[in-house]
């Protein structure tokens, strides 16, 4: 189902406005806002995480949660539309999902941080920590050198959007999608195979 387009107008001109408003320096907009978008970031984040361990400690409402504070505390941010806005709160969950890949790495390997091949899934055992951090290094790369192709990935993997809520996202075609989700994958997988020896 296509979680943008299922808004209802009335929803769509909500968000917008709320949007606005808080564009203006209107806080109680902020507040208002939360619930108007709750249910549309909680999807974001539940495909987010579909690609993460079964046990990992962080859950979907907290990361919304989490992608909210961060949004409403952070540097003020001049909203275009809901679009505009669905797609930062889906990069904001992908810098917590890296930060929170980061920290455990980090504590496992005793402070420091250890390469080892990217295996296939998550099975058992302990997780690849180099998965998600290399991933995170090579997507940097790749928006330094192609921003948009970078943005679809972000979009579709971290947030988790369909072809057709990143199309409308990024104001690009269907089509321009699937290929830019074609190139970005064969770049980054060349790039973590160089990286990591095995993919």
């Amino acid at each position: 189902m296509e979680t943008v387009r299922n808004e209802s107008l009335a929803e769509q001109a909500d968000v917008t406005g709320l949007l606005s408003l808080w564009r203006e320096g209107d806080s109680s907009a902020v507040s208002a806002l939360m619930p108007a978008v709750y249910a549309h970031l909680r999807r974001l984040a539940e495909r987010a995480m579909r690609g993460e361990r079964r046990d990992h400690t962080l859950q979907a409402t907290a990361l919304v949660h989490e992608a909210f504070v961060r949004l409403a505390e952070g540097a003020p941010i001049q909203w275009n539309d809901r679009r505009h806005f669905y797609a930062v709160a889906a990069g904001m969950m992908r810098r917590i999902l890296v930060d929170h890949a980061r920290t455990l790495c980090a504590a496992r390997r005793g402070g420091g941080w250890q390469k080892t091949q990217l295996a296939d899934s998550y099975g058992s055992g302990d997780p690849p920590c180099v998965d998600l951090l290399a991933l995170d290094e090579a997507l940097d790369r790749l928006h330094r050198v192609d921003a948009r192709k970078a943005r679809v990935v972000e979009l579709r993997f971290f947030g988790g959007m369909s072809v057709a809520e990143t199309a409308e996202a990024l104001s690009v075609s269907k089509p321009t999608v699937i290929l830019d989700t074609r190139l970005a994958r064969a770049w980054l997988f060349s790039r973590l195979e160089d990286a990591n020896g095995a993919f």
